[in-house]
């Protein structure tokens, strides 16, 4: 459905993310992926959404003189939000045991921005899910940690692994969010840019 409707638009995914991959090939839409190395910082002044909002946004001027008149690029970034601090990927093993111990028998926001830029225009989305983790014993979370190496993942850990089955208590909002794309509004956006 989609597909047609963006058929004569030119799609870029510039995300590594496996994840994100896969759910553009769900959404069934042709897509291309490009990727450039950015340095992933941004201003200590900015929280929460501002911070994914950011890096989205700072993803996409990587490629700002090489966007062609139907080109759609799309950038995004997920961090984990907890105690007024921005988890990214861990460091080591060491900082991922930190970061899950920290939210152990905790709510924490997942927040996953995405931006949208054309040649004439960016827009950036975001969305925010809460998840309640129940505790987690320090073998637990070793044990995660060993068996799913979850060095790759904002927040040390991906839902849809082990450590989400056996320790997710509660979510509000999107699933697909906490995965690394609130699917519902990358649907809703790319339709606007054909209605």
């Amino acid at each position: 459905m989609l597909k047609d409707k963006l058929k004569d638009y030119n799609i870029i995914l510039a995300s590594g993310s496996p994840r994100r991959q896969a759910f553009f090939k769900t959404l069934d839409l042709d897509f291309e992926i490009k990727l450039k190395p950015v340095k992933e910082e941004y201003p200590n002044r900015l929280k929460h959404f501002e911070i994914s909002d950011y890096l989205a946004q700072l993803k996409s001027l990587a490629f700002e003189n090489e966007l062609k008149p139907k080109d759609i690029l799309i950038t995004s970034d997920t961090i984990v939000w907890h105690n007024n601090n921005a988890l990214g990927k861990p460091k080591n093993e060491q900082d991922a045991f930190n970061m899950i111990k920290s939210m152990s028998g905790q709510t924490h926001d997942v927040i996953t921005s995405v931006c949208f830029k054309t040649v004439n225009s960016q827009k950036t989305i975001n969305a925010v899910t809460k998840v309640s983790f129940k505790e987690f014993t320090d073998d637990e979370i070793w044990y995660y940690i060993k068996n799913f190496k979850p060095l790759d993942k904002a927040g040390a850990y991906g839902i849809q692994d082990w450590i989400g089955q056996v320790g997710v208590t509660k979510i509000e909002g999107s699933y697909f969010n906490v995965m690394g794309l609130p699917t519902h509004l990358v649907y809703k956006t790319l339709l606007e840019f054909v209605s």
